[in-house]
């Protein structure tokens, strides 16, 4: 299954130490998990009360992130995290204190809460997004170059919207990004939206990029890692929600947008790549979840790594290949 066909990843990265593990000889899933997983515990550091949905990049060699840590008054924090091999990682214990970047940050933008954090680099740095409290939750902007320093920028959108999700690349001349309009609640609908900003900070051109279907996608969507450019198309890996009878459940599957217009599907696919089965994945603070926020991508061995967050309370791996992921999407694509 992992021979390589004419694909080819665009502007990707090698990553000969990329974080892996073969796929079981027992398993013919497109995807599998990691045996070592949960690879952070909910009490990694001191203040932690649990540690989940977290976004991981390269970095010198090794990797960082930036991680959400809810403390033990059950806060929503950022905190920065470094790993020498992306399995064994070491987290700041004091969350991350952003600089403004400007004296209005100061004055409009105070901190209520701060989650489910995305990283990419972008240009000349690292850009962070994140469902940024104010006055509900919308999408907090800053960047970093060091992973020591952060800087706020202005948020991007009004309240109330999650899961912003930036693309790796300007589009057209355009920063672009993904996100969720919401509401201030647990939000039983969402569909995914692109907008696009000529300096990261005025958004406009809106346009619908898709919306529930059915089964595992029936409650919502949202933007997960950050877009993989691929000669296919954008390959974006989203989360999908149902409702059962015992609340929602969120799995994780896989779409291809367009490269020149990402509000366009090319294809989506109807089965989910990944759904909650493993115990923690089942049992934690929200039970029955799997929320991705970031994936590595080696573009000389087509492997790809996607950290998720299990069940609210724990960080886990899951690996696979870009080309089985999309030759999936196509094959199960939504009629």
């Amino acid at each position: 299954m992992t021979q390589k066909t004419s694909l080819s990843i665009i502007n990707g990265t090698s990553l000969p130490n990329i974080p892996w593990e073969e796929r079981p000889h027992i398993s013919g899933a497109v995807m599998w998990r990691s045996q070592r997983n949960p690879i952070i515990p909910q009490d990694l550091i001191p203040s932690s009360n649990s540690i989940f949905n977290s976004a991981v990049v390269p970095y010198q060699g090794g990797y960082t992130g930036v991680f959400r840590c809810d403390n033990k008054s059950r806060v929503m924090q950022l905190h920065t995290g470094k790993s020498p091999d992306g399995f064994k990682w070491t987290i700041e214990n004091e969350r991350i204190h952003w600089q403004p970047a400007n004296q209005k940050i100061t004055e409009i933008n105070a901190f209520q809460y701060s989650y489910d954090p995305r990283v990419v680099w972008l240009e000349d740095r690292y850009y962070v997004t994140w469902c940024n409290g104010y006055h509900g939750p919308t999408i907090g902007v800053g960047y970093t170059h060091d992973f020591e320093t952060y800087y706020q920028m202005e948020n991007a959108f009004l309240p109330f919207n999650r899961n912003g999700v930036l693309f790796p690349r300007k589009i057209k001349e355009k920063y672009a990004i993904l996100s969720r309009p919401s509401d201030n609640g647990h939000t039983p609908f969402g569909d995914i939206y692109y907008s696009e900003s000529p300096d990261m900070l005025h958004w406009g051109c809106h346009r619908f990029v898709m919306g529930t279907t059915s089964g595992w996608q029936a409650t919502k969507v949202g933007a997960g890692p950050i877009p993989i450019e691929t000669s296919e198309g954008w390959l974006l890996i989203y989360h999908g929600v149902l409702t059962s009878c015992n609340g929602f459940v969120y799995s994780f599957g896989a779409a291809l947008l367009d490269l020149d217009e990402p509000w366009k599907v090319i294809y989506r696919g109807e089965p989910y790549l990944m759904a909650p089965q493993a115990p923690y994945e089942r049992t934690g603070d929200v039970p029955n979840v799997i929320f991705p926020c970031a994936a590595l991508v080696d573009s000389e061995t087509d492997r790809i790594t996607v950290y998720y967050g299990g069940a609210d309370t724990v960080v886990c791996l899951a690996f696979g290949y870009v080309h089985e992921i999309i030759d999936f999407v196509k094959s199960n694509a939504i009629k």
